[in-house]
């Protein structure tokens, strides 16, 4: 986490803090548009079965039965999952166990952390801007062709932007690893295509790819850490043996299973739907203050909105008592920019009207 205070913008040209994330806005006793999980409480299905665990904490966990509900449900094999305690976990066994690659590549603006967790591992790290004039969309082109590792989101955290899936399969290639952080694409619908577009979840025959999932956002679990890798079982056994024994806490495995059940894929897509119907609400709001550009067709629980004098904008707004997620800790985005985190109608049109009287004030 930044030490530097979540009111305080860095120097124009300043590294971006790639350790800022957005719980160090959403201070208590602010509105929380900033961090993009879910506030609902956890369904029946799976805070029993999480609270069960509680009375057998004693035994060492056992990832089996989680590993092969999650395989399961991506049609997969148990030795093609690899679970972690939350994503960021994962980035950081991809940074320490691929020490060898020669030109890592990070796709931005994106989350920080793989690529703070390359920076860590000692990577020199390379960075490919998507443009802005284009909504960020994924030119394959623009990668590398001689870099064996590049990570991308999808669909991509602080934009909202959902890639098609041809595109970011065309990236994949023999003597690469294809990092891609899936860990809002529960979030993602389309008309005619309920379940998780653009997904390459399941996708076995991609040479190098990786997949990385979180169960954090959607079911409320940040503070729980669950997630897990999808691969080849070769690239996961690297992965693996760099782990902590027993990463993964039993709640947190319970979680897992749970969250693989037909009846969360079911209630799953049911949120994703009330999502898009809740962020149309909030673009079409938007819409209305001038001088506001949403990025794209947001696609995912946050929108990314382009705004002069964000900055000071955005500090009035914590006067006010609303907290949105700065942009400027973003490679290619900058003090201009804000991510705004979907929520129900009500609190999306009380905060347009303190953003109209912010801006106008």
């Amino acid at each position: 986490m930044s030490d530097q205070p979540s009111g305080m913008v860095p120097p124009a040209g300043a590294e971006p803090d790639l350790a800022h994330h957005g719980d160090a806005e959403a201070t208590e006793g602010l509105i929380d548009l900033a961090v993009n999980v879910r506030r609902a409480a956890p369904p029946a299905w799976l805070a029993g079965p999480i609270a069960a665990t509680l009375t057998d904490l004693a035994r060492y966990p056992d990832p089996t039965p989680a590993r092969a509900a999650v395989a399961a449900r991506h049609r997969r094999h148990p030795n093609e999952v690899l679970l972690t305690a939350g994503a960021a976990e994962g980035f950081v066994l991809i940074a320490q166990a691929l020490r060898g690659v020669r030109r890592p590549v990070v796709v931005h603006p994106q989350f920080t952390e793989p690529e703070a967790a390359l920076r860590a591992a000692g990577h020199l790290v390379e960075r490919v801007l998507l443009d802005p004039a284009d909504d960020f969309r994924l030119d394959p082109s623009r990668v590398p062709a001689d870099a064996d590792l590049v990570m991308i989101g999808n669909p991509t955290n602080p934009t909202s932007v959902l890639h098609p899936a041809r595109a970011v399969a065309a990236l994949a290639r023999p003597g690469r690893v294809l990092v891609v952080d899936e860990a809002f694409a529960d979030t993602t619908i389309t008309p005619g295509h309920p379940g998780e577009p653009e997904s390459l979840a399941e996708r076995r025959d991609l040479p190098g790819l990786l997949v990385v999932r979180s169960l954090t956002k959607t079911w409320g679990l940040a503070g729980l850490r669950i997630g897990y890798l999808l691969g080849a079982p070769e690239l996961l056994t690297r992965l693996a043996a760099v782990q902590p024994l027993w990463a993964v806490s039993t709640p947190a495995l319970a979680a897992a299973s749970a969250c693989a059940s037909t009846v969360a894929v079911e209630a799953e897509r049911a949120i994703a739907a009330d999502l898009a119907a809740d962020r149309d609400h909030l673009v079409a709001r938007l819409a209305d203050l001038p001088g506001v550009r949403v990025v794209g067709h947001p696609a995912s629980a946050f929108v990314l909105l382009h705004l002069p004098g964000a900055s000071a904008i955005r500090a009035a707004l914590r006067e006010r008592g609303w907290a949105v997620r700065r942009g400027d800790t973003f490679p290619g985005l900058g003090p201009d920019w804000l991510r705004v985190a979907v929520r129900d109608r009500n609190t999306t049109d009380a905060f347009i009207e303190v953003l109209r009287e912010t801006m106008e004030a």
